[in-house]
């Protein structure tokens, strides 16, 4: 098994790009073996790594999975801490742009989670709670930046951004497209940025679409819709 100084070494000695090659060889396991077959140990050694780093850096199998994922919103918060005289909408537009792109570099990763977590029904669970939690990081920094504006328009933005976020990237490591940060700028242009005018909505609006619809088709329908309520 390869020293865990030389696993740290292949990583450059960056903590996060260590974690990450942890991740890659976890989900290479999981892909080839199966989630539940694969075992902490074998992680480990994959990774030339202890068992006792590896709990060091993650508490279980399902941990390392998402571990990325963890990152990224330590550095989404971070950067919306730094972005106190920048317009709010847009902050957080560009933090979203952050995450898609640091997603884009690790490309590989991500398509291997993506099979791996629709193979097994708890780790979906898992990525809906972390969908969750950018958006609850998003609306907490546009209720704290906009305190004028009403919830709902806070709530539907963060929701709209990382929503659209997903689509582009699911699409991307699926192999259906090629798009990059600067189509997922255009689509969050799109967005409508919330302008007081929703408030003390009493009704919840359930809208469905087709699945091949694009994300600017169901922004430009969403704006039509609700514009007429």
């Amino acid at each position: 098994m390869a020293s865990e100084e030389n696993a740290r070494a292949r990583a450059g000695e960056d903590p996060a790009r260590f974690r990450l090659t942890v991740v890659d060889q976890a989900l290479r396991l999981f892909a080839d073996k199966g989630y539940e077959a694969t075992t902490v140990d074998e992680i480990a050694e994959a990774a030339g790594i202890s068992r006792r780093t590896f709990f060091r850096q993650f508490r279980s199998k399902e941990d390392v999975i998402f571990a990325d994922h963890e990152s990224q919103l330590t550095q989404a918060a971070a950067y919306l801490a730094g972005a106190r005289d920048d317009d709010p909408w847009e902050a957080v537009c560009a933090a979203v742009v952050q995450v898609f792109e640091r997603f884009t570099q690790w490309r590989e990763i991500a398509a291997r989670r993506y099979r791996v977590v629709r193979r097994v029904p708890a780790l979906r669970e898992r990525e809906i709670v972390t969908v969750f939690r950018y958006e609850r990081l998003f609306t907490d920094y546009l209720r704290e930046r906009l305190p004028e504006v009403p919830d709902l328009a806070r709530v539907q933005f963060a929701a709209a951004v990382t929503a659209t976020h997903n689509y582009l990237l699911r699409r991307m490591v699926r192999g259906e497209s090629d798009a990059g940060a600067a189509d997922l700028r255009v689509e969050l242009a799109a967005i409508p940025r919330g302008n007081g005018r929703i408030r003390d909505a009493e009704e919840m609006v359930v809208a469905v679409f087709p699945r091949d619809m694009s994300s600017r088709q169901v922004i430009d329908l969403l704006t039509r819709k609700l514009g007429n309520l």
